[in-house]
């Protein structure tokens, strides 16, 4: 028997591969599949992809644990210049463009097909370590009914927050709960505002690129949510005026 831990980087599967370590629970091997944005640009926040590659991954194997870092074929950007292979926008020459936000397309298929068809590919038998805490009682009904899936966290009874307490303990915290509750791709149409001011502010070479796609021809979905129909030039003027009412606001109280 094999023990695998997939792992986001997030408070969660972080906190799992600690317990592990704490309690000598058996792991061969941790994956963690990277979403790239296009061939050379991954996906990840930049601080994310860091704390990953260069602190946590560092001292994963110091413990002794093999680390493995999945890609996908597709990139964001392959997704996003497709055209339809059917439907009625089928040979209209228009490009797929934008995903519907919610339940996010680009995450199903370039960040969880990786892991599965990894899993799936696996000639040995395998028990997953899934970072799931105890007080997600419907997530973990699911792994309940999964027999090679195992949350340490439900085992050694950890809520998030004691998830979030023993990372923040191990400095093992990503950069993300810095300025916002959960991280995800740095072009992902469920951002939060703080998500979306943190790439403006921080990364503004990644924030252009999204209002440079916007102003490709033949989209089908051609804002950066498809669903609200918000779109990041929308986000550009919103953050702009806000930082106009807070420098007059600074120079009023000065």
């Amino acid at each position: 028997m094999k023990y695998i831990a997939s792992w986001s980087g997030g408070k969660d599967s972080t906190a799992s591969i600690i317990l592990a370590h704490e309690h000598n629970e058996p792991l061969d091997l941790i994956i963690f599949s990277e979403v790239m944005f296009d061939k050379n640009i991954s996906g990840e926040l930049p601080e994310h992809i860091f704390f990953i590659k260069n602190k946590c991954i560092p001292l994963f194997e110091n413990w002794g644990y093999k680390t493995k870092i999945l890609h996908a074929d597709l990139t964001y950007m392959d997704i996003f210049l497709r055209q339809p292979t059917r439907g009625k926008r089928f040979g209209t020459g228009m490009i797929t463009g934008f995903p519907m936000s919610g339940r996010c397309q680009i995450n199903r298929s370039v960040k969880v097909l990786p892991i599965k068809r990894f899993l799936k590919g696996f000639e040995e038998e395998f028990t997953q370590y899934i970072g799931i805490a105890v007080d997600e009682p419907v997530r973990l009904d699911r792994v309940i009914k999964t027999n090679n899936q195992v949350s340490l966290l439900q085992k050694y009874g950890y809520t998030e927050q004691m998830a979030f307490d023993l990372c923040k303990k191990y400095n093992l915290l990503s950069p993300v709960y810095d300025f916002a509750p959960r991280g995800g791709c740095w072009f992902c149409p469920n951002a939060r505002d703080c998500e979306l001011r943190n790439l403006r502010n921080n990364h503004n070479d990644l924030w252009n690129k999204l209002l440079e796609l916007e102003k490709t021809l033949n989209l089908i979905g051609n804002k950066w949510n498809t669903l609200t129909q918000t779109s990041i030039h929308d986000k550009e003027q919103q953050f702009m005026w806000e930082d106009r009412q807070m420098t007059i606001f600074d120079f009023i109280e000065g």
